[in-house]
């Protein structure tokens, strides 16, 4: 079946589980809870962010010019405004963006909207056929330099900035609800207990316990080695028309990517089929219309779309994505239909610097990286010997401490936590489970692209994620932030101002 028709047959489910009403969708129907406060007002804006063909892409072992363009790249906005203050959210396809970029679009935004920084989160989808927002890699020598930003770097910090001009700019009264969904059968653990054997070597000279991505059908799978996160949150916004007409919606899926792009295109992923999804979906498909919808990566550091158990169906280029994404949307779409809008409701932000650890590069670890680079290139001891006996050398004279940004978004009942790391599934789930908030969902590469995030324990079973090179801070940094962001919550919770009462 190919993906247009599996896109067709479950717009037609989904509407005929919906009945109609004057041509609109079930959705936008919901009469909304009228609160004695000032109207909530919401805008939404994308800007293009596509590369010139020749920019280098970046999410494989190995950098590779892009030769065509098969989807552009955007920044999708948001902004909101309860009366008293804003916030802007950002997502972005691009593999991760540097702090100093998302801090330099945040100072762009600001200057023009008054929307101060610590309300606007700037996340990346972590799509691996985009450009490299990373820069150039910088030597020992310029680690107590400002850093510069290159050209695309530039390019992107005002693209982002100049979207948020827009959501603003679009602002009007709106109504706004929230839930969450399921889809289980699309998320795998992606590291496995293995049976011992070579294939545990890391690049180090050591063995691991656990293996990234072991082939499809191996005979030494054992057993995953963490959990997954099946839940899809989201949060939707229409006008406030007297017809519901949508304005944005962002959702939240803790899947890494899916892939399936040949080489030198650039996609953004499934990320991107999402939104043209959910478009279509709600009818907004239409060359005018002003409707915006995006998708954030969630806790999926070890999480990706392969079941190595062998149950899957090869597909061909980009079907895979296109199937994701359409079972993604289709959920948030039901969903939809039989919650509240609500035409009020208080924001609020929380912001912490954490600083942690670097994990450092001892004097073993530069001879062995040394005598690693001087073996022939053609005769390694192992795969990826070269790469990380690169990165080791190029981290020597890092400072020995990390400055992280954490942030915790609130609306209404709905908080949002952000990671500048590729997050392990448990610690989103451990969020969940302990956040004062009725639903929580958590945001990975926001303010940041820091390498992994594995837990402490995690960290024990070894594993690329947790390779020096891949994962930069020491391994209870994931304790000491997700302590930090329950904190951030619990104090959110204690200011909140009480519910206006009905009229």
């Amino acid at each position: 079946m190919t993906s247009r028709l599996i896109l067709g047959v479950l717009v037609t489910l989904i509407w005929m589980s919906g009945p109609l009403a004057g041509g609109a969708p079930a959705v936008l129907r919901a009469q909304p809870t009228t609160l004695a406060a000032p109207r909530l007002q919401a805008g939404a804006a994308t800007t293009n962010i596509t590369p010139p063909l020749g920019a280098s892409l970046v999410g494989n072992w190995a950098p590779s010019p892009a030769t065509y363009v098969h989807d552009q790249l955007h920044a999708r906005c948001l902004v909101l405004d309860d009366g008293v203050g804003r916030l802007a959210i950002v997502v972005v396809d691009s593999l991760g963006v540097p702090r100093h970029v998302l801090d330099q679009a945040k100072r762009l935004a600001s200057e023009h909207t008054g929307i101060p920084a610590a309300r606007i989160l700037i996340s990346a989808t972590h799509t691996h056929s985009a450009p490299s927002a990373l820069g150039e890699r910088w030597s020992p020598a310029d680690y107590d330099l400002a850093p510069t930003l290159d050209s695309y770097q530039a390019f992107l910090a005002t693209r982002i900035a100049d979207g948020i001009r827009g959501a603003v700019a679009n602002l009007q009264p709106a109504q706004v609800t929230w839930g969450r969904s399921e889809l289980a059968d699309e998320v795998f653990n992606r590291r496995w207990f293995m049976k011992p054997g070579p294939h545990l070597a890391n690049p180090f000279g050591g063995t691991d316990q656990v293996q990234m991505n072991p082939g499809v059908g191996s005979p030494n799978l054992v057993e995953p080695a963490g959990p997954t996160d099946p839940e899809i949150a989201f949060l939707a916004v229409r006008r406030a028309d007297g017809v519901g007409t949508p304005l944005a919606v962002l959702a939240n899926y803790s899947l890494h990517y899916v892939g399936g792009v040949p080489e030198g295109h650039v996609s953004a992923d499934y990320y991107g089929v999402f939104a043209r999804t959910m478009a279509r979906l709600l009818g907004e498909d239409r060359a005018d219309s002003r409707f915006v919808a995006m998708l954030s990566n969630g806790t999926s550091g070890d999480i990706n779309n392969v079941d190595v158990r062998g149950n899957q169906p090869r597909l061909p280029a980009y079907a895979r994505m296109e199937r994701v994404a359409v079972r993604v949307a289709a959920e948030v779409y039901q969903g939809l239909q039989h919650l509240a809008w609500r035409d009020h409701v208080s924001l609020a932000a929380a912001e912490r610097t954490v600083t942690l650890q670097r994990r450092p590069i001892t004097t073993e670890m530069q001879a062995w990286a040394k005598a690693a680079l001087a073996r022939p290139a053609d005769a390694p001891r192992h795969p990826r010997e070269r790469i990380y006996a690169d990165r080791i050398q190029g981290s020597t004279g890092a400072p020995p401490t990390l400055d992280v940004m954490l942030q915790a978004f609130l609306v209404g009942d709905l908080a949002i936590t952000t990671f500048p790391f590729e997050v392990f599934a448990e610690i989103g789930l451990e969020i969940k489970a302990k956040s004062p908030f009725a639903q929580t969902f958590t945001t990975s590469l926001a303010n940041g692209s820091e390498g992994y995030l594995p837990t402490s324990r995690q960290h024990g079973f070894g594993g690329y994620e947790t390779w020096l090179g891949t994962s930069r801070v020491e391994p209870d940094a994931a304790r000491m932030m997700t302590n930090a962001l329950l904190e951030m919550l619990a104090g959110l919770a204690a200011s909140r101002p009480a519910r206006p009462a009905a009229p």
